[in-house]
């Protein structure tokens, strides 16, 4: 018998021994749990505080006043034509809010085949600005620019309703540069006259 009595109490403290590796593997996954958990919740704030301060940026947020315009607010454009005897004259009109520019050299126009365009003529002259994004670059910063030209058919003849794509681009001063700008439109091309 009292070989018996060893054998029992060391099955008893064996059986006590082997639960205790699964108490602390227990409590490691729980700790790892709670850090994970918390983590994920540090980046959930992370991610909010992020939108919002996005949010604030653009004025997405009607409760905070944005610190940048909105572009069509920043700029107002608009395009005039004018039939000349030597095609039609457009006139694209930039008011520009104070503290904002426009790229003189970021300002195009695509029109279709057969159709051609003097270069740009200005009612003002551009500065020069060292931009963070283009270098030494020429830009407008008056209140009312206006970008003259002249459009023609190549054949002479006049044309209805051709489709022209005015492309231009603007920034804050104050570090915002707005993506590029397109304004669809048709025009009517008046026949050349000698």
């Amino acid at each position: 018998m009292t070989i018996k009595k060893p054998t029992t109490k060391s099955i008893a403290l064996h059986k006590y021994h082997s639960k205790k590796p699964y108490v602390l593997a227990l409590a490691i996954i729980n700790a790892s749990l709670v850090m994970g958990l918390s983590m994920v919740s540090m980046s959930a704030v992370s991610m909010s505080a992020q939108a919002a301060s996005l949010g604030e940026l653009f004025g997405n947020n009607s409760a905070t006043k944005s610190k940048f315009l909105p572009v069509d607010k920043a700029f107002q454009v608009d395009s005039i034509t004018n039939a000349t005897s030597k095609g039609t004259r457009l006139s694209i009109t930039f008011d520009i809010t104070p503290g904002h520019y426009v790229y003189k050299n970021q300002l195009t126009l695509k029109f279709p085949k057969g159709i051609s365009a003097t270069p740009f003529t200005f009612n003002q002259s551009p500065v020069s600005i060292d931009d963070p994004t283009f270098g030494r670059v020429p830009v407008f910063t008056q209140k009312h620019m206006i970008a003259t030209t002249t459009l023609t058919t190549n054949n002479g003849k006049g044309a209805k309703n051709a489709p022209l794509v005015i492309g231009w681009q603007g920034c804050a001063k104050a570090g915002l540069c707005y993506p590029p700008e397109k304004i669809k439109t048709t025009v009517d091309i008046a026949a050349q006259r000698k």
